[in-house]
C-alpha cells in the first residue's frame, strides 16, 4: 500500500506541475509582464481594437547589442516589421481560444533551468482592444515556451 500511495503522490506532483506550467494569469509577475483592460465582451466601434492591433517591437540580442524597435499593425496588416503577415498569424494563433499571448509565466510555474540565449524583448501597445506591456527573455523553459510562441513577431532567438 505505501508503494501505491507513493506513486498516487508522484503521478499528482507531475500532473500539479504540468498544469502550472500552462495556466496563466494576467497581471504584474516577476517576468515584469503587465496587461491591462478587460476582455468583458464589450464592443467598440473601432474595428481594429477588436480585431488587431498596433504594437512597438523592442529586441536586443544581449548585453551590449543595440537594441532593434520595430511597429506591427494587424487588420490590416502593416508597420515596418520584417514579416508582418506572419507576425500578426502567430499572435492571432496565441489567442485562439481567448488566449492572452502576453500574459506571464505564473510566479507559481515549475520551469526547467535551461538557458536559452541572452535576447529581451518588450512589446507595448495595444492588442484586440487591451493594452499591452510585455517584456520576454529566454531564461528558462517557460521563458523559452513564451518566446517561441511569438517567434514571428520577436525573432527565433537562440544561445
Amino acid at each position: 500500500m505505501t508503494t501505491a500511495r507513493a506513486m498516487a503522490a508522484s503521478l499528482l506532483l507531475v500532473a500539479g506541475a504540468t498544469t502550472a506550467c500552462g495556466t496563466s494569469t494576467p497581471g504584474p509577475d516577476a517576468g515584469g509582464t503587465t496587461v491591462q483592460g478587460t476582455n468583458d465582451g464589450s464592443s467598440t466601434t473601432a474595428t481594429q481594437a477588436t480585431t488587431g492591433g498596433r504594437l512597438v517591437v523592442t529586441v536586443t540580442d544581449g548585453a551590449g547589442a543595440a537594441p532593434r524597435r520595430m511597429t506591427l499593425e494587424c487588420d490590416p496588416v502593416g508597420g515596418d516589421h520584417p514579416d508582418a503577415a506572419a507576425a500578426c498569424a502567430a499572435l492571432a494563433a496565441a489567442s485562439d481560444g481567448g488566449r492572452d499571448p502576453f500574459a506571464p509565466t505564473p510566479a507559481d510555474a515549475v520551469c526547467t533551468q535551461l538557458y536559452g540565449g541572452p535576447q529581451t524583448a518588450t512589446v507595448t501597445g495595444t492588442w484586440r482592444g487591451t493594452p499591452v506591456d510585455a517584456r520576454f527573455d529566454r531564461t528558462n523553459g517557460c521563458e523559452i515556451s513564451r518566446w517561441d510562441a511569438l517567434g514571428a513577431l520577436l525573432g527565433r532567438g537562440g544561445a
